[in-house]
């Protein structure tokens, strides 16, 4: 289908929850780079683009990655690239907003731009009026320089605050005229605010950043925002799709960030310090989202530590409706909470016990000992749920191969000692997701496990798995090339840029095209190449004291403490979770 056509389609079958104004000389483009019914699954992107959609004096549009087949049709030249309400080219616009919330999504930001026409380093737009080409999302939080060389602006941080700002000073800029020269460096004045063109990375010998010089006005650190009062703002689905991932659902935001200090996790400590929604705000929305859809979704990172969570599940289900909680702590569910999903009808639960061994969830800090993620499992099982999904990791740093075969004796417990309300044992899906390390954890400074040793231990254990839990348990394991491509955009500096312009010049659009550009590549450097080596940020081992490439973020939490963690993780010492009442150790309150 031609992709006009789908996105007619598509629009016709949207029920946008607020009016729609079409009013404003300044237009933007909303572009989420990934395809529309992931897209309009994303919560941050359907609140952006309802900020700049209902601000006074724009008129905003939206954009996706198409579908593989309107790709080609692009490519071959028989189909543009336009925005999705209006139907027009995005270089037509005044501003393009990117809003990205994975940084494996960095290489379809190129794509995009090169399907627009548009140059895609910053350095050559300045030639002619191409748009502002600016970013935000929870991916440039950690780590922006992948793209850095690409991108006009960056927003650092959450968007409630900064992209009213934002405009208010674009616009001022705007209408007295100001050139390039003069407006831009006044974009600066967002706190939060992040542009390239002031900091330029220095490397030694080595290949490391030796310094990251800075040329702008004022203080050479970005200070990441956040909203400290999450009543103050409502998140939920703003425009609703029967294609949407979650189609089925209205998705509300119960959390942002979490208290359990997992060493591992991003979202824990790029996020701090952790803040809930009230029940009584949290049920309100529900109620307003019963009406749409039968199923409201909660999302955040862990859901059953939520306060008040039985109160809104039970609130909905007296409501006729059903609460679908995104993932739950397994020593936080509670009988009270198993028994209000019980009666919201839920059939299947995600826990993430993320190691085997108590050994490892101690390394990791998951707090979580075997007996209760044995009693949860219980628990929900005995109050009707039938299908229960496990996320494990492997990869993690200190891992032995006895850890990742204790994934499938825990796995096999369960299956043993689990029974449902009917006597049969629940169906399992062990969800197997490689190690990918994260800027702003304590194992950022580690590397990503070899795919090929990655692909060993997830032999051994569907192996084991098998021997031990026999029928009923699936294993549904990420490919490690995934997680080799998360991983060299997540820790990479602004060399990455260009090998993400080789992959986006290749039109790779999958894994396996990229994972065979990217071998290309390590031979082409192996034999005096000048692109780098992709080994050199995926499976290396930082050190503690050089500089990283998101060094220059702020994002109030102390390196020191950091690094103490790391150093508990070695000697699996565990981290109590986080008292914003009281502590201020991390820096973050």
């Amino acid at each position: 289908m031609l992709p006009r056509k789908r996105a007619l389609t598509r629009l016709a079958a949207e029920k946008a929850l607020y009016e729609r104004p079409r009013c404003g000389d300044l237009s933007v483009c909303v572009v989420y780079p990934n395809v529309y019914r992931v897209g309009m699954a994303n919560l941050g992107f359907q609140a952006v683009y309802h900020i700049f959609a209902t601000a006074r004096g724009v008129a905003a549009d939206r954009a996706f990655l198409p579908d593989l087949d309107e790709r080609a049709l692009i490519r071959a030249g028989q189909a543009r690239l336009t925005s999705f309400e209006q139907g027009r080219a995005l270089s037509d616009f005044e501003i393009i907003a990117f809003s990205i919330a994975f940084e494996s999504d960095y290489l379809n930001v190129l794509t995009l731009l090169r399907m627009a026409g548009i140059p895609l380093r910053r350095s050559e737009r300045r030639a002619q009026p191409y748009p502002l080409v600016i970013a935000g999302g929870s991916a440039v939080f950690l780590n922006p320089e992948p793209i850095a060389e690409f991108i006009d602006l960056f927003l650092i941080g959450e968007g409630e605050e900064m992209v009213p700002e934002f405009l208010e000073i674009y616009q001022g800029a705007r209408h007295r005229a100001c050139g390039d020269a003069e407006w831009l460096p006044r974009l600066a004045q967002v706190e939060g605010a992040y542009l390239p063109d002031h900091f330029q990375p220095e490397f030694d010998s080595s290949g490391k950043i030796r310094t990251i010089a800075y040329s702008g006005p004022g203080y050479p650190r970005v200070k990441r925002r956040l909203i400290k009062n999450l009543n103050q703002v409502t998140t939920a689905s703003l425009i609703l799709t029967p294609e949407s991932v979650f189609g089925d659902m209205y998705l509300v935001e119960a959390s942002r960030g979490c208290q359990w200090g997992c060493r591992f996790c991003a979202a824990g400590f790029m996020y701090r310090p952790i803040r809930f929604r009230s029940a009584d705000k949290l049920i309100a929305e529900a109620r307003r989202g019963l009406r749409e859809r039968s199923v409201i979704g909660l999302v955040g990172a862990e859901m059953a530590s939520v306060p008040g969570i039985e109160q809104v599940a039970n609130a909905v289900a007296d409501d006729g409706g059903r609460v679908s909680p995104s993932s739950l702590k397994a020593d936080c569910i509670s009988p009270q909470l198993a028994a209000a999903l019980r009666r919201n009808g839920n059939r299947s639960i995600t826990i993430a016990p993320e190691a085997g061994s108590e050994r490892m969830r101690k390394v990791i800090n998951k707090n979580l000992s075997e007996s209760q993620i044995l009693e949860a499992a219980s628990l929900l099982s005995a109050e009707g749920i039938e299908n229960l999904k496990l996320y494990f990791m492997i990869g993690l740093p200190e891992e032995r191969d006895d850890d990742v075969l204790e994934i499938a004796q825990l796995t096999g417990k369960i299956r043993e000692r689990v029974r449902t309300r009917d006597n049969s044992a629940p169906h399992i899906t062990v969800s197997l997701n490689p190690f990918v390390p994260k800027p702003w954890t304590p194992f950022q400074w580690d590397p990503m496990e070899d795919t090929q040793a990655l692909k060993r231990k997830i032999s051994l254990l569907r192996a084991e798995l098998a021997r031990r839990a026999g029928g009923g348990v699936e294993l549904d394991a990420e490919s490690p090339r995934d997680a080799y491509f998360q991983t060299l955009v997540s820790r990479g500096d602004r060399r990455v840029g260009a090998i993400l312009e080789r992959l986006s010049a290749a039109e790779c659009d999958e894994i396996g095209p990229i994972w065979q550009q990217l071998r290309t590549i390590k031979r082409e450097v192996a034999a005096g190449g000048t692109l780098p080596d992709p080994d050199f940020f995926v499976t290396r081992r930082y050190a503690p004291d050089e500089v990283l490439p998101w060094d220059f973020i702020d994002h109030h939490i102390h390196k020191w403490f950091l690094l103490s963690e790391r150093k508990k993780a070695h000697y699996a010492h565990q981290t109590k979770p986080c008292d914003v009442t009281r502590c201020t150790v991390c820096g973050a309150c």
